[in-house]
C-alpha cells in the first residue's frame, strides 16, 4: 500500500475524472447493433481527445483500450468485430485512463435496451455491494472489513463472488499492492493507511462462483453460463474519510 504525494493526488484526481467521463461516454454509445470492437475504438478516441491515454492498451500485451464483457463474460473481454450487442444483453466496460503518469480505474455494467428484471437486479446488487463495502474502509481498520461486508451483502441477496480476481492498489501502476478480495474475514488483510488509492471492484455472478479462463488468455467467463456484473471505482482513503474519485 503506497501513499501518494500531494502533487500525485492532483494528477490522480484528474486521471480519475477522465476515467469517469470516458465511462459516461461509453454508456451513451451502448446500443443494440454496435460491435464491441467499434465501442472500444470510439472510447479510445474519446480518451485521447480528452487528454488522457488508455492505460489498458499494451498492458502485458493487451491490444485494446478497454475490456468489454457481455453477459456471462465476467471481466477482460477482448473487443471483437464479431461480438454485436443485442437487446437484452448486459455489458461490462472496464477502463483505465493515464494522465501524466497517474492512472484511474473504473468499471460499470450497462443494460442494452430493455433487460430482464433478473439482470437488472444483478446490476443493482453488484453496484450496492461496492457501497456496502466502502462503509468499512477506514484508516486503521483491516481491509478484510471491506471484503467481508461485500461478501455478506452479495450472498444475502442470493449471488456469488468470483474468487480468482480482486481489487488492488493503484497509482503510477495499474496494479499495485495490496490485492483486495471481495470476500473474506474481517481480520484479513493489512491495516488501511491514509493517502492511498484503491480500486474496489465487486464481480458478482448470478449463479455459481466458479469461472473459466478463455483460450485467448484474457476473458473470464462463468462456468455455468449465467450472467455476471462488475462495478468498480478508484477510491482515495484519507484520515478524514474516503473520496470516490471516479464517481
Amino acid at each position: 500500500m503506497r501513499t501518494l504525494t500531494p502533487a500525485e493526488l492532483v494528477l490522480m484526481k484528474k486521471a480519475c475524472a477522465l476515467t469517469h467521463d470516458a465511462l459516461e461516454k461509453a454508456e451513451s454509445l451502448v446500443k443494440a447493433g454496435i460491435s464491441t470492437f467499434e465501442l472500444d475504438k470510439l472510447i479510445e478516441k474519446y480518451i485521447i481527445e480528452s487528454g488522457g491515454y488508455p492505460a489498458c492498451k499494451g498492458y502485458e500485451g493487451y491490444p485494446y483500450a478497454t475490456c468489454i464483457s457481455v453477459n456471462e463474460m465476467v471481466v477482460h473481454g477482448m473487443p471483437s468485430k464479431d461480438i454485436i450487442l443485442k437487446e437484452g444483453d448486459i455489458v461490462s466496460i472496464d477502463l483505465c485512463v493515464e494522465y501524466k503518469g497517474l492512472i484511474g480505474d473504473a468499471a460499470r455494467t450497462f443494460p442494452v435496451g430493455k433487460i430482464s428484471p433478473e439482470k437488472a437486479r444483478l446490476i443493482e446488487v453488484t453496484k450496492q455491494s461496492f457501497f456496502e463495502g466502502i462503509k468499512n474502509l477506514k484508516v486503521g481498520h483491516r481491509l478484510g472489513e471491506l471484503s467481508h461486508a461485500i461478501q455478506t451483502y452479495v450472498e444475502k441477496n442470493g449471488y456469488s463472488l468470483v474468487r480468482e480476481l480482486t481489487g488492488h492498489g493503484i497509482g503510477r501502476k495499474m496494479h499495485e499492492p495490496p490485492n483486495i478480495p471481495n470476500y473474506g474475514k474481517v481480520t484479513d488483510g493489512p491495516m488501511v493507511i491514509a493517502d492511498v488509492c484503491l480500486a474496489i471492484e465487486p464481480m458478482v455472478n448470478m449463479g455459481r462462483k466458479e469461472v473459466w479462463l478463455m483460450e485467448d488468455g484474457w476473458g473470464v467467463i462463468t462456468r455455468d453460463g449465467k450472467p455476471s456484473a462488475h462495478y468498480e471505482n478508484t477510491v482515495l482513503v484519507t484520515s478524514n474519510g474516503i473520496e470516490i474519485l471516479t464517481l
